[in-house]
């Protein structure tokens, strides 16, 4: 039996900084067989097209989760979405995906696109709620598993019959 989802009283999203790289990693290694690495993260930082949005509880309470994403042209990117481990089931993913796709359409956005892998059926139920739809496979995207990635899509204004 599922235990009732406990939201937090306040959640916060701000951008991250050089400061929470040690945070966005724990996260990170807490919630993927190959998380990124700590330059990777910190990469992130320095585009321009690149942001990293974190989740937290109350203002200036605990990290529980990020997106990074990119938004070039008209399309946002989801590159990573992740929950600390103690904050799943939260509703935060959602917020955090909510919020990537509005701050796309204020950067003229029309489009929401991602890969995921084939077997994170909770991350799939979650982009398929939020109206995202899968549009293609690639294969032995997550090469140290050999496992495939599936391609997701999601209009962001406009007809969806614009979508690929």
């Amino acid at each position: 039996m599922r235990r009732p989802v406990e939201m937090p009283a306040i959640l916060t999203l701000r951008r991250a900084g050089k400061a929470d790289v040690d945070r966005v990693v724990q996260i990170e290694s807490e919630g993927f067989l190959h998380p990124w690495s700590r330059q990777l993260v910190e990469r992130e930082l320095d585009h321009s097209w690149s942001v990293l949005l974190l989740a937290e509880d109350g203002a200036g309470g605990p990290v529980m989760g990020y997106v990074v994403f990119w938004v070039v042209h008209d399309e946002v990117h989801v590159l990573n979405v992740a929950t600390a481990l103690a904050a799943r089931r939260r509703g935060i993913g959602r917020t955090l995906m909510e919020a990537a796709e509005a701050e796309g359409r204020q950067r003229g956005a029309r489009l929401s696109t991602l890969e995921v892998r084939r077997s994170n059926t909770p991350a799939i139920a979650l982009y398929v709620a939020m109206g995202y739809r899968e549009v293609g496979v690639r294969p032995n995207y997550y090469a140290e598993e050999r496992e495939d990635a599936l391609v997701m899509v999601k209009p962001l204004g406009g007809s969806p019959e614009t979508v690929p």
